[in-house]
């Protein structure tokens, strides 16, 4: 058994749900354009519609690694949500960038 498993299994039931509870947040948190996407329940071809581009072309952009931030800001407006810039630094609280790539 691993050390893992060891303290999985001396979890109290109260603390085995809300370390399983932050686990979701913390996934939640974090997501690809496309699970976004399927998380607002939008399909590529409505995508598409509101960008202005193919329905391959939602496909490509959902697989890129490199967005510039205008793109990204006009893709997460389409599923009806505002983008926001967080610059984190480890002697201060989160800055929030304003004025880059709006339009």
């Amino acid at each position: 058994m691993t050390n893992l498993e060891r303290v999985r299994k001396e979890l109290s039931p109260a603390r085995h749900k809300r370390v399983k509870a932050r686990v979701a947040q913390l996934i939640a948190e974090e997501m690809t354009l496309q699970q976004l996407r399927r998380a607002r329940k939008i399909t590529q071809v409505r995508m598409a519609q509101e960008l202005g581009i193919g329905q391959d072309g939602v496909s490509k952009l959902e697989k890129r690694a490199d967005l510039m931030i205008s793109t990204l800001r006009k893709t997460v407006e389409a599923m009806g949500g505002n983008l926001s810039l967080v610059a984190e630094f480890p002697d201060r609280e989160p800055v929030v960038l304003s004025g880059i790539a709006e339009v």
